[in-house]
């Protein structure tokens, strides 16, 4: 009884953390990711080195593991997606010191590496499409999944260029990359799991025969 109260305890926690973080947000959309379109991983990667890097790092995510598992070439790599390094092999680092981004920001703005993973893409792509104005706040604008959020909307004129539909589009590349990098082996493993599947169904066959003919004669 006790085993049986923990598990449903364990299988409660989500829930329980979901409610804790505020519960249901009416602004809070389904992110439309494709981890399979490298097409869009790739727009994405473009869109966070030009755009978010600026002032952000993703420390824990290395140019030439991104290079690889997009199919970009090293050359075009070096050419339109690194301009704090010239290692390939390096940290993805923000350009901006951290000492003059807490005196412009008040703090330090947060590594982006793993963001995707603890909030999840759907909070990710929700609050990049849900900036508005507002003149109470230092930097003119609010964010309904992020109230009061410290952050300038550096995506504003993109999505003044692009239009409504366009820029929900490019949101969703960024937000396809962020999910893939904080979490890049997560396509590997869904393909290993896929074959681990495959090869329990066959292995269910002879054991479940082996099983049957165990046990008929004490039957």
């Amino acid at each position: 009884m006790n085993k049986f109260i923990s598990v449903l305890v364990l299988l409660c926690l989500p829930v329980l953390a979901q409610a804790a973080g505020g519960g249901h947000n009416e602004y809070l959309v389904h992110a439309p990711i494709n981890m399979d379109d490298k097409v869009s991983l790739q727009r994405g990667a473009q869109i966070f080195v030009n755009n978010c890097m600026g002032c952000h790092s993703a420390q824990y995510m290395r140019y030439e593991r991104v290079s690889t598992d997009l199919d970009i070439p090293a050359q075009i790599m070096k050419d339109n997606l690194m301009f704090t390094t010239d290692k390939i092999g390096e940290t993805m680092l923000s350009a901006i010191p951290g000492d003059l981004a807490k005196k412009w920001f008040g703090t330090n703005p947060p590594d982006l590496t793993l963001v995707a993973r603890i909030r999840g893409a759907d909070w990710v792509y929700s609050y990049l499409t849900n900036f508005y104005p507002d003149d109470s706040r230092p930097w003119g604008v609010n964010n309904h999944i992020f109230p009061d959020v410290g952050m300038p909307h550096v995506l504003s004129n993109m999505e003044a260029e692009l239009g409504e539909d366009k820029f929900e589009e490019a949101m969703a590349d960024l937000t396809n990359y962020m999910v893939y990098m904080s979490e890049p082996v997560r396509a590997e493993r869904e393909r290993i799991g896929v074959y681990v599947l495959i090869f329990l169904v066959i292995l269910f066959i002879p054991v479940y025969f082996l099983n049957r003919e165990y046990w008929k004669d004490i039957h």
